[in-house]
């Protein structure tokens, strides 16, 4: 079985400041609130009765093994499913009957594990393609501040970009939107350690700017330090949950839950 990694002594002075954080969350406006979230892809029944709660500002993680329901619970967020029902409040606005169209209008951006990218289209093409959906996006200058890589390469094709210049662009996309709780699948899977290390350094520039993050991510190492408070999923449902301060007593359940 594969152990989950050592806890490096690095990361306390990170999940300090995660924990204050989070105490001050549970004080603050929740974002993104589900009950009872049931969903299926035609009769294949997924989730069953998904329970979960990310305030305003909170960097919050799905963990779990391949199939545990984790994707299909952001594209449940989406109504991206065969069907599903329960509740999803939406910065406190029941999203469960809404079409995409409109739940994406509520303030939602969506970065899939496929990524997306128009091949035949530019960098800052595909960039500038998404609608705002409101008010209070970020500037093509800001973004390319924040991602310097895709301003070098805003010329070149979608089908030229490396496979981390890909994922850049794809989470760069969503922030013209003016969504504010962002929706990031597997956002490291196949990338070299310095993209992953640049995809960490926006995430927290991302949470300084009042950004809510629900994060689908299999790098344990990577997400680990960045988040204030994990979700453990196992066969469609919430198994665990904990606050980054109580991570490193909770690392046995986590090798048994994501061990393989």
């Amino acid at each position: 079985m594969r152990k989950c990694p050592r806890i490096p002594a690095s990361w306390r002075l990170t999940w300090e400041r995660r924990t204050k954080v989070s105490t001050a969350a549970t004080e603050t406006k929740t974002a993104l609130s589900i009950s009872g979230l049931h969903a299926w892809y035609g009769e294949s029944h997924i989730l069953h009765g998904v329970d979960l709660k990310v305030h305003q500002g909170e960097v919050v993680t799905l963990l779990g093994r391949n199939g545990a329901g984790r994707t299909t619970t952001l594209k449940s967020i989406l109504g991206l499913v065969g069907s599903r029902k329960g509740s999803i409040k939406v910065n406190g606005i029941e999203a469960i009957g809404l079409p995409t169209h409109q739940i994406a209008h509520i303030g939602i951006g969506y970065c899939p594990e496929e990524r997306g990218i128009f091949s035949s289209l530019t960098a800052e093409e595909n960039l500038l393609l998404p609608p705002e959906v409101q008010a209070g996006g970020m500037t093509i200058g800001e973004i390319y501040a924040m991602f310097p890589n895709l301003e070098e390469r805003r010329h070149s094709q979608g089908s030229r970009l490396s496979g981390g210049e890909q994922q850049m662009l794809a989470m760069a996309r969503i922030l013209r939107t003016g969504a504010h709780l962002l929706l990031l699948d597997e956002i490291t899977e196949g990338l070299a350690p310095v993209i992953v290390q640049t995809l960490g350094r926006v995430i927290g520039q991302l949470k300084d700017r009042g950004f809510t993050i629900v994060l689908v991510e299999q790098n344990f190492r990577f997400a680990a330090p960045i988040a204030d408070r994990h979700y453990v999923m196992e066969h469609g449902r919430i198994a665990e949950t904990f606050s980054a301060a109580e991570l490193e007593a909770k690392m046995d359940m986590l090798h048994e839950y994501l061990g393989v």
